[in-house]
């Protein structure tokens, strides 16, 4: 009885990520002052997701009421969405404010708006929205507002005098919830922040995309320690798996190395599929397939990059950010074999029927999801 009631956790536990979620990346503005008082607004988001109102709330954009219309706008070429946007262009500017320390609203218009041509439409498209303005130069700062309806989002502010040319970015401000920024100063070179909240900040971002967002990383992970749940083979996966992502990462966020988001996606998921049935066609670890985990770390490497790209990196603390951001990847994934281990491993894993009725039945299913995914993933 209890290996059954063993082997349905397993499976309502694996069928649970039984699609790859569409995300919605956050937006990322940039806000540039001159000693002038001129600004200029800078709004990398996705369109797509503005016009249908599909934010952060959603884990999988297809869980929206309007997932439909969602799908249909990002098929669309840069001049079929432009009109699109015209028509919502008076609700954006309504929703959305930039006030002095005065409580002045500063009034927007909008300068331009730069639309990219259709790419890999299982990643959201980001177009850039250019704003302009004029702040009173009696303001000492300003607030930004930017609805949660519109998805989370980070904000800094940039300082230029153009005689001297000078300019100095404060720090980015990362806000998830429906509530106006931090002042941001027009006099002051804001200072930095404190090098343990960089080092937090990152680690949170970097467990978090492996728990509870990373479903693909969580059933790679979870396939390698069905493979063998003794420690010594599992530590030698693991490693090999860390050291790759870790290159590929590194490599990705200095500009040295990248693929297309439609090759690297479809490619994860099929490194998933092969775990899952070299789980059950193979009896022992062998060198080989070490090699191969090693190559589907550098994959996944690339798409931890992608996500961290999304999030944006600290010019004065970049490699700390990045060797942060790697560590919480590595709790992430010690959390799932830490859990696997004491739930399933340390009590069944020696239990004659544990192959047959767990692993063979958990792997499969495995495989069934991520080559879901990557046809899921293909572009047609």
């Amino acid at each position: 009885m209890m290996h059954k009631i063993l082997l349905a956790l397993i499976l309502s536990l694996c069928i649970i990520p039984s699609a790859y979620a569409d995300l919605v990346k956050p937006a990322l503005i940039e806000i540039i002052v001159d000693k002038q008082g001129d600004v200029e607004i800078e709004i990398r988001a996705s369109i797509e997701a503005l016009l249908t109102g599909i934010n952060g709330r959603y884990k999988n954009t297809k869980d929206a009421p309007n997932a439909d219309e969602y799908d249909r706008l990002r098929k669309m070429s840069s001049e079929q969405l432009q009109p699109e946007f015209n028509a919502f262009k008076e609700k954006f500017l309504s929703k959305i404010f930039l006030q002095d320390d005065k409580n002045r609203k500063i009034t927007l218009n909008i300068k331009e708006v730069n639309i990219p041509e259709r790419g890999y439409t299982k990643v959201p498209r980001i177009s850039l929205i250019k704003l302009t303005g004029k702040v009173d130069l009696s303001a000492q700062s300003v607030q930004w507002y930017y609805p949660m309806s519109f998805g989370d989002y980070a904000v800094r502010l940039k300082q230029v005098n153009q005689a001297k040319q000078q300019f100095h970015w404060s720090e980015w401000q990362w806000l998830r919830k429906d509530i106006i920024s931090e002042p941001l100063s027009l006099t002051e070179i804001i200072a930095q922040k404190p090098l343990y909240e960089t080092i937090g900040n990152y680690i949170e971002l970097g467990y978090k995309h492996i728990l509870p967002k990373g479903m693909d990383h969580i059933l790679f992970i979870f396939g390698l320690f069905l493979f063998s749940s003794k420690f010594r083979p599992l530590l030698w996966q693991i490693t090999m798996f860390t050291i790759a992502h870790t290159i590929t990462l590194g490599l990705a966020m200095n500009g040295l190395f990248d693929l297309p988001e439609r090759i690297v996606q479809p490619l994860i998921a099929l490194s998933i599929v092969y775990v899952g049935v070299e789980n059950i066609v193979n009896k022992g670890l062998k060198k080989s397939r070490l090699v191969l985990v090693f190559a589907f770390g550098l994959l996944h490497g690339l798409g931890f990059a992608s996500m961290l790209a999304d999030f944006g990196m600290p010019d004065n603390a970049f490699v700390t950010a990045l060797i942060s951001f790697n560590i919480g990847v590595e709790l992430g994934q010690l959390s799932i074999l830490l859990v696997a281990f004491l739930f399933i491993g340390l009590v069944f894993s020696k239990r004659e029927w544990y192959k047959p009725l767990v692993i063979n039945p958990a792997s499969l299913l495995i495989a069934m999801i991520a080559f879901y995914w990557f046809i899921d993933r293909l572009e047609y």
